[in-house]
């Protein structure tokens, strides 16, 4: 149980900061917080998305790469949306994007370390 856990540092700490964005969040600005998780709520529905994130976290070895990559496009796109490009977009429903994804992917991925120690 111990190696898991050791494995999945990363899972965990980024289960931990959604959580911690939703906390503070509620403190600092609490509508803003809650469109937010609102979008996220909704985005849930939306199966390809959720697929695309199991799919990142299953089968994708190295996580880094999923939560950095995921992170790095969002910090991408929010450029384009602040330059002009991506009209139709905001900043908000994209940030909801990446909560989604990188909550499932953890997930996907802490199960796929679990099921390696055949737990």
């Amino acid at each position: 149980m111990k190696e898991i856990l050791v494995k999945a540092q990363l899972n965990f700490a980024v289960l931990a900061s959604i959580l911690i964005i939703a906390v503070l969040g509620k403190f600092t600005n609490p509508e803003l917080t809650n469109s937010i998780f609102v979008t996220a709520d909704q985005l849930v529905s939306e199966l390809y998305l959720v697929f695309v994130a199991i799919t990142l976290g299953a089968f994708i070895p190295n996580f880094r790469l999923v939560a950095f990559g995921s992170i790095a496009a969002f910090i991408g796109a929010a450029v384009l949306i602040h330059l002009g490009i991506f009209t139709y977009l905001t900043t908000e429903y994209l940030f909801a994007v990446l909560i989604v994804v990188l909550g499932f992917a953890s997930i996907a991925n802490l199960y796929r370390h679990y099921r390696e120690y055949g737990l």
